[in-house]
């Protein structure tokens, strides 16, 4: 039995099958509903068994004809004032600026939409829409016709809320995705997702320290990334580059050693002693302690500068916590020397004592 529908409801279906012309739709009858594949644009990727929301615009020659929005021909008054009823998007030509907004031409019913519901995110110039034919929805319907309203930007926001439900289900904590760089800032650089802005923080691009984001990444470059949080409530995405790298600490012993003598450059100054970059991702600390000729209250940043070379040796490796205790190699030396001159021996065996050796003579 064939299944009645009212002019201009709607109707939440799936796709059965796609031809150049014609999108078909599940009735749940014998026949199938038809919609003029023109609809969906020259690059939609509509598909057999996509679920779509369509509106009944009336049968003929025994076909079930039905629309993804109200148009052209079909937005006669009645089909309007269903459009407002049900909120059923109805597409309009801006023809021209007057006091307020705009005059809007809805299939030959001339409609208004005030400058406040024009556009959404981006605002352009006045001009900028005149000429153009655009989504709408109708939030007033009076006067069988005679006064109609209309809102560019609650279609917009009903799209954009519709798009970023589909994107929350896709972009989840933990889940790998393509982004393009859009811009470097201080703190790092913005990628767009599938259209959506998501921030790609500075301390996330690698494991070793970067101090400007455009040493990294550049505008325009296609990325991988991994989405670290997402508050979809706020809009805000954070992803990172270097989650998708292996973490150069997961193999220190490998990479240093205890005993290492290395030279190294500063890459961290703090009021305690200076990390120095050991390996790629690998700093240690050198404390204040360690520094020849410091004193605890010595600014450092005075006497030391980010990129200088000192020369190290590792003390000690602390895997759990990722920290590694340095000394200066200089003082090693020192050391070294003392105790090899302190423990040297006069031909009697005895330790070598300068003052012994004079009465000797």
């Amino acid at each position: 039995m064939q299944r009645r529908f009212e002019i201009g409801q709607a109707f939440e279906t799936t796709v059965v099958a796609v031809t150049d012309s014609t999108v078909f739709i599940d009735l749940s009858a014998k026949s199938e509903g038809v919609v003029d594949r023109a609809e969906f644009g020259p690059e939609s990727s509509i598909k057999e068994g996509d679920k779509i929301k369509v509106f009944f615009t009336g049968e003929v020659d025994g076909e079930m004809r039905f629309t993804t929005k109200i148009a052209g021909e079909k937005a006669d008054k009645s089909m309007l004032e269903n459009a407002w009823k049900n909120s059923i998007p109805v597409e309009g030509r801006v023809e021209s600026e007057i006091k307020g907004g705009f005059e809007v031409k809805i299939g030959q019913t001339r409609a208004f939409c005030p400058y406040s519901q024009m556009g959404f995110k981006k605002k352009e110039e006045a001009s900028y829409y005149i000429g153009r034919t655009l989504p709408f929805i109708v939030t007033e319907y009076k006067n069988e016709g005679r006064n109609v309203l209309v809102s560019n930007r609650k279609c917009a926001e009903n799209e954009y809320n519709q798009g970023l439900a589909s994107l929350a289900s896709q972009i989840v904590p933990g889940a790998v995705v393509e982004a393009r760089v859009e811009s470097i800032e201080k703190f790092g650089a913005f990628v767009n997702i599938q259209g959506f802005r998501a921030l790609l923080p500075i301390s996330e691009l690698s494991f070793e320290r970067v101090s400007d984001a455009g040493e990294v990444v550049e505008v325009g470059q296609q990325l991988k990334v991994k989405v670290l949080s997402a508050d979809w409530k706020n809009e805000r995405v954070s992803v990172s580059l270097k989650a998708l790298e292996a973490n150069p600490w997961d193999n220190v012993t490998s990479l240093v050693h205890v005993g290492d003598k290395i030279t190294g450059k500063v890459v961290r100054i703090a009021d305690f002693g200076l990390f120095i970059n050991l390996a790629k991702g690998i700093d240690g600390l050198l404390h204040v302690s360690e520094l020849e000729d410091i004193s605890a209250s010595t600014n450092l940043r005075k006497v030391y500068k980010i990129g200088q070379e000192i020369s190290v040796v590792v003390e000690k490796i602390d895997e759990a916590n990722k920290r590694i205790s340095l000394r200066s190699s200089a003082s090693l030396e020192q050391e070294e020397t003392a105790s090899s001159y302190m423990s040297s021996q006069d031909e009697d065996g005895e330790t070598y004592n300068p003052f012994a050796a004079l009465l000797k003579k």
